[in-house]
């Protein structure tokens, strides 16, 4: 066993551990930062098979992003986590079937996939573009439609997360942008004039003098 296995096995243990921490811990915090530690192990297993860009992209938008979000949601929100685990025991058993179904169709994918035993050799010039590039052709080239569904299907998340936020209910607040854009100074800011009211200070302590009583 060379060194690079012993970190494919070290690496994959670590991850392992952290996801199974997610979905055990208590504090929905420990789970949150458990799952950093899980999309960073996995990054660092995706560097031992020299896929540098999945790697760093993992660690810049899961990492970096998603997770900070994800913190910044749960402290926000402060949500009861023991609220959630009333009714774990009862929907155990579905949870189970469906969870064995996916690891069978996973399963049956990756032994399919995974029959090649020789990788396929690339030519020179293929080697000498590196990884990053050769995904940007394979991406915007034979799995261009695809990246172009993944696109429409996140514009249209996105479309109906902004139309679910804006919509009027009774207890939300809305404004109107055109309202806002014909808005002038006039409108926003008026000038009201007012009689002075000065108010006679009263007497101190000590010197036996009290003011005038209102």
């Amino acid at each position: 066993m060379n060194s690079t296995t012993a970190m494919f096995y070290v690496f994959s243990a670590v991850l392992l551990f952290a996801a199974f921490r997610v979905i055990t811990a208590r504090s929905t915090v420990h789970a949150a930062l458990y799952l950093v530690l899980a999309f960073f192990s996995a990054a660092c297993v995706w560097m031992l098979l020299q896929a540098e860009f999945l790697a760093i992209a993992l660690v810049l938008v899961y990492v970096g992003a998603v997770m900070v979000l994800f913190l910044f949601v749960v402290m926000m929100l402060d949500i009861k986590s023991d609220a959630f685990r009333d009714g774990f025991w009862k929907h155990f058993p579905l949870a189970g079937v469906i969870g064995a179904v996916i690891a069978v169709e996973m399963a049956l994918v990756l032994m399919r996939g995974h029959r090649q035993t020789e990788a396929p050799a690339l030519s020179p010039a293929a080697v000498q573009m590196g990884n990053t590039k050769l995904l940007g052709i394979e991406i915007y080239t034979d799995y261009l439609y695809p990246l172009q569904l993944a696109a429409v299907l996140l514009l249209v998340a996105i479309i109906a997360a902004i139309a679910l936020t804006l919509r009027e209910r009774k207890d939300s607040r809305y404004q109107d942008p055109g309202e806002q854009v014909k808005a002038k100074k006039a409108d926003r800011v008026r000038l009201v004039k007012m009689a002075p009211t000065v108010e006679t200070p009263s007497g101190t302590a000590g010197t036996g003098q009290e003011g005038p009583k209102s």
